[in-house]
């Protein structure tokens, strides 16, 4: 774990910009539906697996498994920030893009408040949910990363 996170730095960074961005996005009132594919987390996530899983295999030489795990450190890492986030988000009383209903229950979501309790039960599916795609993603980029050159 401590080599994933260490090969994860500069992922790290992005992920701190993003939420940063997503955090004033929302406290600064710019619509959701506005301003959610800017700073995506799960898109961020998404890429940053299959590039990491790509590059690793060809220069690194990670095996499958391997990439697969350090993907699903990205997805774990990733999650557990949006999970902070919403609990800060809820504990300071911000309406913020990491409490919005959509954000929370999906694109069905009826625009009303939505209860702590239920907030953090959605957050832990995703925490499991996004980080096997993340491990899926992760997997797939091994397999394009056979198409890069050695040197």
């Amino acid at each position: 774990m401590a080599e994933n996170l260490k090969l994860a730095r500069p992922y790290l960074v992005l992920l701190a910009v993003f939420t940063v961005g997503r955090w004033l996005f929302g406290t600064f009132h710019v619509p959701y539906e506005k301003g959610t594919h800017v700073f995506s987390l799960v898109t961020l996530t998404i890429y940053a697996s299959t590039f990491y899983g790509a590059f690793c295999r060809r220069w690194l030489g990670f095996r499958l498994w391997r990439a697969a795990g350090l993907a699903m450190t990205l997805g774990l890492v990733t999650q557990a920030v949006i999970f902070a986030a919403t609990l800060f988000s809820y504990g300071l009383g911000l309406h913020t893009y990491f409490n919005h209903p959509t954000a929370i229950l999906g694109p069905d979501a009826t625009g009303t408040e939505v209860a702590f309790g239920q907030a953090v039960l959605s957050r832990m599916g995703g925490l499991i949910v996004n980080m096997i795609l993340a491990g899926i993603a992760g997997s797939l980029g091994w397999a394009l990363g056979g198409l890069l050159p050695e040197d």
